[in-house]
């Protein structure tokens, strides 16, 4: 991507709080599955898809939903295995090259595709990574997502952790186009343009046609935090 150049101080307080408003509910859900897995630890695995499934499919069922997938990525000292365990559901999908168009929530299926083989090392990608040394929610992205969506999302994952045990992480997947429909109202009420940047500088969405999502910029002190998030606001076109 190119580099573009910012400047300047965001005068969009309004668009950061809905930034964190945003989040905030996706930190919400991601917290309730994750009691709702630990509170069936350490029972075992033998009905780990049905009770992900319990959890995701409502939220991926539901009318527009906000989310475009989500599940439940098990670590191998959870399952007593080397292999991946994804208990992942995709939701309904525009015509997507992979998979076509779907109406209804779909089981990820790995063993069907023969490119997922990266992921037999998941524990290094950094959806995973960063959760297990920080303990922490985390946010990845935005980047092109080839195993699902094949489109541009933001993954959120949080640790599933019991009695100091990793167990896993559980998170979803959001469409930037999506993020788009849910925060351009607000960076848009601003009197400058806008770039929500992730903490790599990478723009996620942008209210200015010269720095479109994905564009890396440089990110002075005086851009907006999102409180609760890493990304911040970024005053464009100067």
């Amino acid at each position: 991507m190119a580099e573009a150049t910012t400047a300047g101080v965001s005068t969009a307080p309004t668009a950061a709080v809905r930034v964190s408003e945003l989040f905030s509910r996706i930190h919400d859900t991601l917290g309730g599955w994750r009691e709702a897995i630990l509170a069936d630890e350490p029972a075992g695995a033998t009905s780990l898809d049905d009770r992900v499934a319990a959890l995701v499919l409502p939220a991926l069922a539901a009318d527009d939903p906000l989310l475009i997938g989500a599940g439940f990525v098990a670590a191998p000292e959870l399952t007593g295995g080397t292999d991946v365990r994804f208990c992942w559901w995709l939701g309904p999908l525009d015509d997507n090259p992979v998979f076509g168009a779907t109406r209804a929530p779909s089981k990820l299926d790995l063993a069907a595709r023969s490119y997922s083989d990266y992921l037999r090392d998941f524990r290094s990608l950094e959806w995973y990574s960063v959760p297990q040394s920080t303990h922490r929610t985390h946010i990845t992205g935005p980047y092109v997502d080839h195993l699902c969506a094949c489109d541009y999302i933001v993954t959120v994952t949080s640790p599933v952790e019991y009695d100091g045990r990793m167990l896993g992480v559980v998170g979803v997947d959001v469409y930037v186009k999506r993020l788009e429909r849910e925060l351009l109202p607000a960076m848009l009420a601003s009197d400058r343009p806008l770039a929500l940047v992730n903490e790599h500088g990478r723009v996620t969405v942008s209210t200015d046609p010269a720095v479109p999502a994905g564009t890396v910029i440089p990110v002075g002190p005086d851009a907006e935090e999102c409180a609760g998030t890493t990304f911040r606001l970024v005053a464009t076109g100067v």
